[in-house]
Parts: C-alpha cells; sequence; structure tokens
C-alpha cells in the first residue's frame, strides 16, 4: 500500500514565494551562500516516494527484515522525516512569516538573542549538527519580531548544511530583512560525524562567527556581542 504524506501531489516544492522569501534567496544567491540546489521539478509526493523507495533498498542491501513488522515502515519514515521535518528548509515556500516593522521607538541599542537552540545535518554524512545560536543586530531604520530570528535560525537549520554556511545564511538574512549591515551571528554546535564516527570525538564542539558593519569594525561592538 502506497502512503501519501501530501495532499496536492501536484504542488511544487518551490511555488511561488513570499516578498521576503524571494528577497532573501537572491541576496544569498548574490553573495554566493545559497545551499547548492537544483530544480528538479519534482512534487512533495514524488520526493517522499523516490526517498521511500531507496530507503528500501538501503536497508535490504544492509541485510535487515522489510518484512519484520520494526521495520517495515522505516522506509516512509525516513522518508517523510527528510521531505516534512529535517530538510523542510529547502522549500522556500516553508520561509517563515517575518514581522519586519519601522522603528519608530527609535531603538538604538543592540537587541541580542542568545542561546537559540537548533538542530541541522552535516551536508557530507547526513548525520546531526546540534547546538545554540547567539544572534545580535543594531536597529536602524526597522526591528524584527524576536521570534522570527528563531524562526530563521531553523528555517536554516532544517537543510543538509556545513556550519560555516549556516552562520553566513542567517547573518545575510537578517541584514537583507532588517536593511542595515550591522548583524552579528555566532554559533557553538557539536558534529556528530565527528562525535559518533570517524575520530569519535564526544566533547569537542565547533564555534563560527559572522560579523557585519560596526560588529566587525568596532571593538566594542564585538566584544559586548560576544560577552555572554
Amino acid at each position: 500500500m502506497t502512503t501519501v504524506i501530501a495532499e496536492n501531489t501536484t504542488t511544487r516544492i518551490t511555488p511561488n514565494l513570499s516578498e521576503e522569501a524571494a528577497k532573501v534567496r537572491a541576496a544569498l544567491l548574490k553573495h554566493g551562500l545559497e545551499t547548492p540546489m537544483v530544480d528538479n521539478e519534482l512534487t512533495t509526493e514524488e520526493k517522499y516516494q523516490r526517498i521511500k523507495a531507496s530507503f528500501e533498498d538501503i536497508v535490504f542491501t544492509l541485510g535487515l527484515d522489510l518484512g519484520d513488522d520494526s521495520l517495515a515502515e522505516t522506509p516512509h519514515r525516513i522518508a517523510k522525516m527528510y521531505v516534512k521535518e529535517i530538510f523542510s528548509g529547502l522549500d522556500y515556500s516553508q520561509f517563515p512569516k517575518i514581522s519586519v516593522i519601522d522603528n519608530k521607538m527609535k531603538v538604538d541599542e543592540m537587541v541580542k538573542v542568545n542561546d537559540i537552540s537548533f538542530t541541522s545535518t552535516c551536508e557530507h554524512h547526513f548525520v546531526t549538527i546540534d547546538g545554540f545560536a547567539k544572534v545580535a543586530y543594531l536597529p536602524k531604520n526597522k526591528i524584527i519580531g524576536l521570534s522570527k530570528i528563531n524562526r530563521i535560525v531553523r528555517f536554516f537549520g532544517q537543510r543538509p548544511q556545513v556550519q560555516e554556511r549556516l552562520t553566513q545564511q542567517i547573518l545575510i538574512t537578517l541584514q537583507t530583512l532588517l536593511e542595515t549591515d550591522n548583524v552579528a551571528v555566532s554559533i557553538s554546535a557539536t558534529h556528530y560525524c565527528v562525535k559518533a564516527r570517524g575520530v569519535m570525538d564526544a566533547s569537542s564542539s565547533t564555534q563560527t562567527t559572522a560579523l557585519g558593519g560596526l560588529f566587525k569594525r568596532s571593538d566594542k561592538t564585538r566584544g559586548e556581542f560576544l560577552a555572554n
């Protein structure tokens, strides 16, 4: 029996984009920071069916019994998880609705959000990356709803990623939406391709930082951001 996960199987994964999503995607392409993607013209359902079939082959190749009730639904679960959950950030129709408003309050001091938890996936091994992001900006003409910063981090985390690109994508996105260079992003993350395979180092973490405007030029501003 075929399991269907999409109500409309003719809907493209990337339909007409919101103005914000289109602006962000264009900015990332301009800076060479977009995730490497191709438009394969597959619908959500077609992607699901192909991934499900591929994982049936993988499970069989590993010598596991798909007839066992514990394994029978594994290809379905993985395909659904890939398309609808952990890689949903590849679909710009899922870009969060952003509340950017005029800075009528004349806020001119740093806005900083600490300890934004996220989970991503290493694009080299397709295993988990998890950690925390710190994001700050100096308001100019626009301010953004605070929860939207968390949603932006989550959106770009829900892709196959490398941490350096993820950090820059968040920076460019906020610079584009807030119309200011004065944005800073710092990420500390554990890579399970390091922790669970290869060198199997269970205690190390990776720190990346992307700074723009005054955060790059001013030692004082950069120091205030990097301080806990």
